[in-house]
């Protein structure tokens, strides 16, 4: 793997009126790497992704993409990059079959007419590419599809358009033990094909289950970001609740460097309505 981090934000500044949301926020993505990015409600997260994709624009601060700096003003932008986001809600249309929500928005034409056959190949060989053998038929309605299937079509919708970097908003949320598993299979092969994956998550079990790295928000404020064989739960509990864990995050001494990638100094962390 290469030093140079696929993704990678650098000082991100962004306030909402008189509330700063993320304050000199660090952030460093790997190809062929899981980058869990955890933190408490409030911390952040959501602004942090909104603004990676373009749907906020950022204060201040620095995006480079594969080493080389961007610009990133839109959805479109982040696309064009090969950024793509699954949210929680998934945006799947029930009443549309695997293969219509799939290509929904970004239909192939023939002349005139839906190039019904291309799509359906290029469907499934997205789903073979990605192992994925728990779908009957790619004509299925999303609507039949149980949890961790459709978790499973939203994942293959955004790799279809030669994605580089995954962005996945708690996946395994509202799936049962098993379905969960299939996911985080799913997960982790993104990554070992070559994608930068950051996974959103608060269940600390699929975080090291299926992570190479963890980076820690709070309240607004990235406090940590370190390899995961190179850090505990309860250290990890701490960043997210209290900022801090030993060595690692915030200081206790506003006048002491602070641990991990992207922290700040203790009283510089402005509390409010954090999203």
């Amino acid at each position: 793997m290469s030093g140079t981090p696929l993704l990678e934000l650098r000082g991100i500044d962004k306030s909402f009126g008189p509330v700063q949301v993320l304050r000199d926020v660090a952030l460093s993505a790997h190809a062929g790497e899981v980058t869990a990015l955890v933190g408490d409600n409030g911390a952040g997260k959501s602004t942090l992704v909104k603004c990676i994709s373009g749907i906020y624009p950022t204060d201040s601060g620095e995006f480079l993409f594969d080493g080389q700096p961007v610009t990133v003003n839109s959805p479109r932008d982040a696309a064009d990059l090969g950024i793509e986001i699954v949210y929680q809600d998934l945006a799947l249309c029930d009443n549309l079959d695997i293969v219509q929500n799939m290509f929904l928005g970004r239909e192939k034409r023939n002349g005139i007419v839906l190039d019904e056959p291309t799509m359906e190949q290029l469907a499934a060989e997205t789903l073979a590419g990605l192992s994925v053998r728990t779908v009957k038929s790619l004509r299925q309605h999303v609507a039949s599809l149980s949890g961790g299937q459709r978790q499973t079509v939203a994942i293959a919708k955004a790799v279809l358009w030669n994605s580089r970097v995954v962005i996945l908003d708690e996946p395994t949320a509202a799936l049962g033990v098993a379905q969960t598993a299939q996911v985080l299979e799913l997960v982790r092969r993104l990554a070992d094909s070559g994608l930068a994956v950051i996974l959103i998550s608060h269940n600390m079990n699929d975080v090291f289950a299926v992570s190479d790295r963890i980076a820690a928000l709070y309240l607004g404020q990235m406090v940590a970001q370190v390899r995961t064989t190179e850090i505990t739960h309860a250290q990890v509990v701490e960043l997210i609740t209290a900022g801090r864990s030993g060595n690692l995050g915030l200081s206790a001494d506003p006048a002491a460097p602070a641990g991990g990638v992207g922290a700040a100094p203790a009283d510089s962390h402005t509390p409010g309505a954090v999203r």
